[in-house]
């Protein structure tokens, strides 16, 4: 898809049983226009939705594995530059500066974990295969991209991982059944 704005906060939220991840979403994109009132926002999910929250919504296909509908992020952004952020976020201080800050790269993915406090977390139960084999700890709850060679391989890499799983899980200790998307991310960015 073409990109029809330059910037842009895009999230990918599709409702389960137990959780109304539109809602998240909804929450998230209020809480930053707290901070950033002219922000664009992306909504990318399985139905359609208006709401004041979201300037965009896109259709994504709904996969098996609902961790598989991230890298649909890439094709459906209207931005040419996109920060990707989860839907059980709030953004609570300013953020318009990562614009700065990050377009002078193709990609980034955030790496590590603080709590509110800025403590750097130590908690490590639900990272034990990224331990294990030594992958980045990157963590795609924020991920920026602008259109690019790099992002659209990286993306690529992604969708072929997923749709390999069964292959690739049998190189890795203790894989999960059903990948992550912060395993699946590791796992590119490794590549």
């Amino acid at each position: 898809m073409r990109p029809i704005e330059e910037q842009g906060y895009v999230c990918v939220a599709v409702n389960t049983e137990g959780v109304d991840y539109v809602a998240m979403a909804q929450r998230l994109f209020e809480s930053l226009r707290r901070w950033h009132p002219e922000a664009r926002t992306c909504l990318i999910t399985d139905q359609e939705i208006a709401a004041p929250e979201f300037d965009h919504v896109r259709i994504l296909a709904p996969q098996t594995n609902p961790y598989a509908n991230d890298p649909q992020a890439f094709r459906l952004t209207p931005f040419r530059e996109t920060i990707k952020l989860e839907a059980d976020m709030l953004i609570v201080s300013e953020i318009a500066h990562w614009w700065t800050m990050l377009r002078h790269r193709d990609l980034v993915i955030s790496t590590g974990c603080r709590d509110w406090h800025g403590r750097v977390s130590k908690e490590r139960f639900y990272r034990r295969v990224i331990d294990e084999n030594h992958l980045p700890d990157v963590y795609n709850a924020v991920t920026y991209w602008r259109l690019s060679q790099t992002s659209q391989q990286f993306y690529q890499l992604i969708r072929d991982i997923f749709a390999d799983w069964p292959s690739i899980k049998s190189l890795l200790k203790f894989p999960e059944d059903q990948p992550s998307t912060d395993v699946v991310y590791a796992i590119a960015a490794q590549v």
